[in-house]
């Protein structure tokens, strides 16, 4: 009895989840008083029923053989496009992205659900690809990636696609893709990011002070890098490739291949941000650019975290949250309301937990009985390490504002039931190595 029934259940990861869920309900009713010590929400409420709901998906995967789960995962995967793609049409607007479905007060977002069968299309296909050539088995994993990615961000919702990469990347990692293919999808993305962004930092900050970076914002002089770095690329490759050149050939060719794809990427990028997107850019590189509009969320967030010390002021007691000061409260600065009321300490008790649940997590990369499984749970520690750096250091104002939640701390029925449901999987796994 107890194998067959206490045996599925991971008693190291439970209590960190049921933990912070309690702490999120507590700080998403903390999140609803006003100054004057009135309930003004109901969204605590909220977060229990979608919190009970949780321990019953969760108890669902933790029983449910995930090995069944590899050959319907696909069919997952198209129901997962047509919602998105549905969402994308006829979905409601929700700060600026049109990204839920749903009727009145109830709604749901497809895309946080959909990491879940990400996770599970892209683990049963490298599963089934081992024999398969590297190239063929990372273009087809691009793929299974893009397609979705590509539907959040048009939504748009910069934040959920943003997600999907470091799955992807830890996924593949997992799988045994060669590191250099690896490695070139991951500086091409960073390239891009790195273009992206100093023309931005050019303009707004610096006020054009920098040629070399301005030539980036101009569209004949980008042209230009683009065919010369191209043209680098290619010709280096077909020395390496037809006359033997020497083996540094192949590097140059390499990382030139990185600056063309990067440039290109980056003009695209350029034009898909939104006015919102750059003015968060613009105040996380300079806060006091913009400290009453844009910047507001960071600057209020910071003093909220430095107002808490070491102990904090005290549950229901923080400033920043009853003054209304702080937006998005219950949502995507949850953390900043903890750090003011149970101070350093209570933070610091957050990151015990989240560790405890990454490193349980490496654990059972280790000992699953299945690449299926092994590939799983890479995928969910992908999910809730960019979920919980990005969240914090947003916070902190060292990372910019993306909309990223707290995973079981941060209000939201989508995103809970999504991180406990991945929690069940893990328990999953872990029981099957055992037996």
């Amino acid at each position: 009895m107890k194998d067959g029934f206490l045996g599925n259940i991971d008693f190291i990861l439970l209590p960190c989840v049921l933990i912070l869920v309690a702490t999120g309900v507590a700080f998403i009713y903390s999140s609803g008083v006003n100054s004057a010590g009135v309930l003004v929400t109901n969204e605590y409420l909220k977060q229990i029923i979608w919190g009970g709901i949780g321990l019953l998906f969760m108890l669902f995967f933790a029983f449910y053989d995930y090995r069944r789960f590899l050959r319907p995962a696909i069919y997952f995967y198209f129901v997962l496009i047509f919602f998105l793609v549905y969402t994308r049409i006829f979905g409601r607007y929700v700060n600026g992205a049109r990204s839920w479905i749903g009727l009145g007060d109830f709604g749901i977002q497809p895309s946080e659900f959909g990491k879940v069968i990400f996770i599970l299309t892209l683990a049963r296909y490298l599963e089934k690809s081992t024999d398969e050539k590297p190239l063929k088995r990372l273009l087809i994993a691009m793929s299974i990636f893009a397609l979705p990615a590509g539907l959040i961000l048009v939504q748009p919702d910069l934040g959920t696609a943003s997600v999907y990469i470091p799955i992807f990347f830890i996924m593949c990692f997992m799988a045994g893709l060669p590191n250099r293919y690896v490695l070139f999808l991951l500086c091409s993305g960073s390239a891009t990011i790195i273009f992206t962004v100093l023309p931005v930092w050019n303009e707004f900050i610096a006020h054009n002070s920098v040629l070399l970076i301005t030539a980036l914002s101009n569209f004949k002089l980008k042209g230009i890098l683009i065919i010369a770095s191209g043209s680098i690329a290619l010709m280096s490759a077909v020395f390496r490739r037809y006359f033997h050149g020497p083996r540094y050939y192949y590097w140059i060719s390499y990382a030139a291949a990185i600056i063309a794809i990067g440039l290109v990427a980056s003009s695209g990028a350029g034009k898909v941000l939104k006015e919102y997107q750059i003015r968060r850019l613009i105040v996380f590189m300079d806060t006091s650019a913009d400290p009453r509009n844009s910047g507001w969320h960071i600057i209020q967030s910071k003093i909220a975290i430095g107002a808490g010390g070491l102990m904090g002021r005290s549950f229901l007691h923080g400033t920043q949250s009853h003054y209304r000061f702080l937006p998005q409260q219950s949502t995507d600065f949850i953390f900043s309301i903890l750090s003011e009321e149970l101070g350093f300490l209570g933070g610091i008790l957050v990151f015990g937990l989240y560790m405890i649940i990454m490193f349980r997590t490496i654990h059972i990369i280790k000992i699953a009985s299945t690449k299926f499984g092994t590939y799983i749970a890479s995928g969910i520690l992908g999910m809730f390490m960019i979920h919980f750096f990005i969240n914090v250091g947003m916070v902190m104002g060292i990372m910019p504002i993306t909309g990223i939640p707290l995973l079981f701390l941060s209000y939201g029925g989508s995103s809970l039931l999504t991180a406990i449901s991945c929690i069940g999987l893990l328990m999953s796994i872990n029981y099957r190595s055992r037996r």
